[in-house]
Order: C-alpha cells, then sequence, then structure tokens
C-alpha cells in the first residue's frame, strides 16, 4: 500500500489536503515513520503484522474518528498527551490562552486552579512551566479525571486532581481551596458553544467528541462562565485573574456579566485566526 492509496481512502471524510495530512499524522506518531521516510519507501517495507495494524488504524480514520484518538495522543505547548473518547482534543487556541498566561507572569508558587479540566493538558503544562506551582484541576467526569492523571504521572509533574460539578454551587473539596482568596489564577475552557450551531460544526467532533463538554443550552450561553466567575471572585486574591476561552459571540455578554460581579477589569485577545477567542477578568 502507498502513500496515495492512503489518502485517497480519506477523501470522503475529509477534503484532500486534510487526508494527507490525517494520514501523515498517522504515520508519524503510530509508526514513527516521517515525511522523508514515507519518500524512501518505508510503507512498501512494512511487515504483516504492521500492515494489518495500518489496515485496522484505517478503517478507524475513515468511520470519522479524529487521527488524535486513534494514535492515542496529541500534542500540546510542546508535549505530548494521551487523549481518547471522553475529553477534547487539544486546539490551538487553547495553547494560546496557557501561553498568555505565562507571558503575564505567575509568580512562583501560585496557586492555580483548571477548572473542566478534560485532558489535564492546561492544568499539567501549567505545573511544569510554573516553579513550585500548586495546580489544582477538577472535571465533572470520571473518565476525564483518570486521563488527567496519566497524563501528569507521564509528565511527572504534581496536579491535585478531584472530581467536582462546578455547577453546583457546592465548595471545591480541598481545604486549599476553602479559603478566600487562596488562588491566583482560575483558568477555564468551559462549555461554550450552543446547540444551534451543532449544525455548523465538523461531522468528526459531533460524533467523536464529548458533546458535554462542548455545549451549553440555548437560552444561556453563559451557564458556565457565570458559575465560575462567581466561584471565582471568592476565590481570587486580589489582583488575581481568571483566564477563559470564550465563544466570540457572547464576549459583549460576558464583559457585561463580570462586570455586574464587581470584577475591576475585562481584557479580550484574537486568536491565530483573528477571533475573539480569549478573556482575563482581573479581580
Amino acid at each position: 500500500m502507498n502513500y496515495r492509496e492512503l489518502y485517497s481512502q480519506l477523501e470522503g471524510v475529509y477534503d484532500a489536503g486534510e487526508a494527507r495530512a490525517v494520514v501523515r499524522m498517522l504515520l508519524e506518531e503510530a509508526f514513527g515513520l516521517s515525511w522523508a521516510d514515507v519518500l524512501g519507501g518505508a510503507l512498501e517495507r512494512l511487515d504483516s503484522s504492521q500492515e494489518r495494524q495500518l489496515t485496522e488504524l484505517m478503517s478507524r480514520l475513515q468511520s470519522g474518528e479524529p487521527v488524535q484518538y486513534v494514535v492515542g495522543h496529541a500534542w500540546f505547548c510542546g508535549r505530548r498527551f494521551m487523549v481518547g473518547p471522553g475529553v477534547l482534543i487539544p486546539r490551538p487556541e487553547t495553547e494560546e490562552l496557557v501561553q498568555w498566561i505565562l507571558a503575564d507572569g505567575v509568580p512562583a508558587e501560585a496557586t492555580l486552579l483548571d477548572i473542566g479540566t478534560g485532558s489535564g493538558c492546561i492544568a499539567c503544562t501549567l505545573a511544569c512551566e510554573v516553579k513550585d506551582a500548586h495546580v489544582v484541576a477538577c472535571d465533572i467526569s470520571d473518565v476525564a479525571l483518570d486521563i488527567a492523571r496519566r497524563n501528569a504521572r507521564e509528565l511527572g509533574v504534581d496536579v491535585s486532581m478531584m472530581r467536582h460539578d462546578v455547577l453546583s454551587g457546592e465548595p471545591f473539596p480541598l481545604v486549599q481551596l476553602q479559603r478566600a482568596g487562596s488562588v491566583d489564577v482560575v483558568v477555564s475552557n468551559p462549555p461554550y458553544i450552543c446547540r444551534h450551531e451543532a449544525s455548523s460544526m465538523e461531522d468528526n467532533v459531533l460524533r467523536h467528541e464529548p458533546h458535554e463538554a462542548l455545549f451549553v443550552p440555548d437560552d444561556d450561553a453563559l451557564l458556565f462562565y457565570r458559575a465560575i466567575a462567581w466561584r471565582a471572585k471568592e476565590l481570587l486574591r486580589p489582583g488575581g485573574s481568571i483566564y477563559f476561552e470564550i465563544n466570540p459571540d457572547h464576549a459583549n455578554e460576558l464583559e457585561a456579566l463580570v462586570s455586574d460581579m464587581g470584577f475591576s477589569r475585562t481584557t479580550f485577545r484574537d486568536d491565530q485566526f483573528g477571533r475573539c477567542r480569549m478573556m482575563r477578568v482581573d479581580n
């Protein structure tokens, strides 16, 4: 089987350029084959076991399963994170959010809280980058927390993981989060896509990534932001900040919401595609 035959199998799922990119990622991440290896005929030298594995993985791709789930991991801020059904695949705009936090400067030994951690990519990256940070991550999903814990172990970082439903209004179970003014940074990439927007989304996202991590009701787009900001107002030290990934369509509403809650300042930032995708809220 050659490269052209492989990517042609996916042209009903992706456009031609995406099909090529997906196959190249599969070959590199699952078989360790660089583009130079492929050009040098490495596909023709696969043994029978590797050929069977390739056929199985290609079948999963043909069904629309994201390549990151197929290979079992995704890259985020230069580090490899295990992903699978039950957690969102990390996106470039979320990397930009983390880079903003780091560029603003986080004091050593700071306490950082990641709400809705998913794979743990935000929390683990901050734990890697901030000296002696105390990083806490929560999620409502046991599947997500299991994956996040495994990623923390693989990266050798200490992140306190806990199951918590931020919509419940209940206190965080960790003692260190039960004291007002104990947190330097709250960060969250919460569900923010309204249900009516699903019709414009890619089919492989809708069919495979967890809807509970994607969608909010059409009549309450700020559901999670309201709950997170309310808890953060209590937990943040004076001068602390919330960093949100946001839906650009609701930026103005979100700004009004946090202003009404008494936060001192809001700052927006565009992603690499020019969309208002990030927000910092200062306490």
